[in-house]
């Protein structure tokens, strides 16, 4: 396995499409507006093994004191092999001297981001306005 890390917001939408859809995120189904997101991410750090988008993770910022990990996924196939690890070290390093890296992590997946040096934020809850189905 020869994993290749890039710093790119130029994916098709069938890259995006088939990475969410790997994991069962709703947002598999909105290809096009994936698109668009990436474009519009502050910064997206993506794997790739033999040119197939294998994992990505993308963060919005506001350029010099919040930066927000909105997605990271790796398809399942190549999950436990440390990319989801590598993509979490690349962006901690590009944000490093920013005040606050966040995100919000569904209860399973906690003990991840703390082995990446993560903490849970006590007495904090995240909210939404709206939802869309995992």
């Amino acid at each position: 396995m020869n994993i290749e890390y890039k710093n790119t917001k130029n994916f098709t939408a069938q890259e995006l499409q088939d990475l969410f859809l790997s994991v069962e995120w709703a947002s598999g189904h909105y290809p096009e507006k994936l698109v668009i997101a990436m474009k519009n991410s502050g910064t997206v750090f993506s794997a790739w093994n033999e040119n197939k988008l294998i994992g990505l993770i993308s963060v919005m910022d506001d350029s010099v004191m919040n930066a927000y990990i909105h997605y990271l996924l790796i398809n399942p196939v190549f999950q436990a092999k440390g990319i989801g690890k590598e993509l979490v070290r690349m962006t901690t390093e590009k944000y490093k001297n920013y005040l606050r890296i966040i995100l919000i992590a569904y209860e399973k997946e906690t003990g991840f981001y703390q082995h990446c040096g993560f903490n849970l934020g006590e007495g904090k809850t995240p909210m939404f306005v709206t939802s869309l189905w995992t």
